[in-house]
């Protein structure tokens, strides 16, 4: 029996599962493990000073969320399509939640056919990445949360 529960543990650590979302036109990866919900986020109080990539707060079930538009973080264009979602994460033992256009489902992929950033990825999305997955006729880059979050401006 322990052999078994060995053989799972391993199999286990061979793969990664990733939320995939699509920011824009680009597909991304968050690990699992870094997601505690997905939601549609509703009355984002806007707060005054905040980076501009800061899109405001808003009351989660009783926590306060900060709420980052990951299209101005990128410096892409306003999306004109009305709703979005929001992916729940924690940085720094904060509640954020990830502005998106949309959530697609949970990938699970091979550790082994990770790859590193290509020297021609968007530096855009080089800046917040650490890797990427060829997935038929599409790239998933992996959003690396920490470092995506790092990057917004503090105001002191």
């Amino acid at each position: 029996m322990s052999t078994e529960l060995a053989l799972k543990s391993d199999s286990a650590s061979q793969t990664t599962q990733f939320v995939s979302v699509h920011i824009d036109k680009q597909l991304f990866g968050l690990p699992i493990d870094s997601v505690h919900e997905v939601f549609v986020p509703d009355s984002i109080t806007p707060v005054p000073l905040a980076p501009p990539e800061a899109e405001g707060v808003l009351n989660l079930r009783g926590r306060i969320v900060t709420v980052v538009n990951m299209r101005r973080l990128l410096n892409l264009p306003r999306n004109e399509k009305a709703g979005g979602m929001a992916v729940g994460v924690e940085f720094k033992g904060e509640t954020y939640g990830l502005l998106i256009d949309e959530v697609g489902e949970v990938l699970t992929l091979e550790n082994a056919n990770r790859l590193p950033n290509p020297s021609n990825l968007d530096p855009r999305w080089a800046q917040i990445s650490n890797g990427v997955y060829r997935l038929p006729g599409v790239l998933m880059v992996i959003l690396d949360v920490e470092r995506a979050l790092s990057r917004l401006t503090v105001v002191a």
